[in-house]
């Protein structure tokens, strides 16, 4: 799968008690980017009309970054939804090459409107799923 990238930069509130960005930080920057991807790739429609929950979050903290570094976040779906649920990838890698952060994360669709849970049709999957252009 294409993969969305962002960039993220620690600023000194990112920083915990341990000189390095915080836990709680990696999460929202998590959350970030799928919003972003979200925002960037699905018809202004689905985006009134649905919103996404996180359900689950699995989380491997690899390395540090302190105040002024900075990370490219890249995100993909990797496999088709099942029912209202799919499976994010997330990767966190520094200027030096190194992985700081893996997630794998799953998120449930929801009516806007309602709030109540959508099963995933192949139109609102489909623009997540496109492989890259082969060269």
């Amino acid at each position: 799968m294409t993969p969305f990238s962002h960039r993220f930069t620690a600023l000194p509130e990112h920083i915990d008690e341990l000189g390095h960005v915080n836990n709680a930080v990696w999460v929202r920057w998590i959350q970030d980017i799928a919003v972003a991807h979200w925002a960037a790739v699905a018809p202004e429609a689905h985006r009134d009309a649905y919103v996404w929950v996180v359900t689950r979050h699995e989380i491997d903290y690899r390395g540090n970054v302190v105040a002024g570094e900075s990370v490219t976040g890249e995100t993909w779906v990797g496999d088709a939804p099942k029912g209202a649920r799919f499976d994010r990838h997330v990767r966190f890698t520094g200027d030096d090459g190194k992985v700081k952060v893996e997630a794998r994360t799953t998120w449930a669709l929801l009516d806007r409107a309602s709030g109540r849970l959508l099963r995933i049709t192949p139109e609102i999957a489909g623009p997540f799923l496109q492989r890259a252009p082969a060269d």
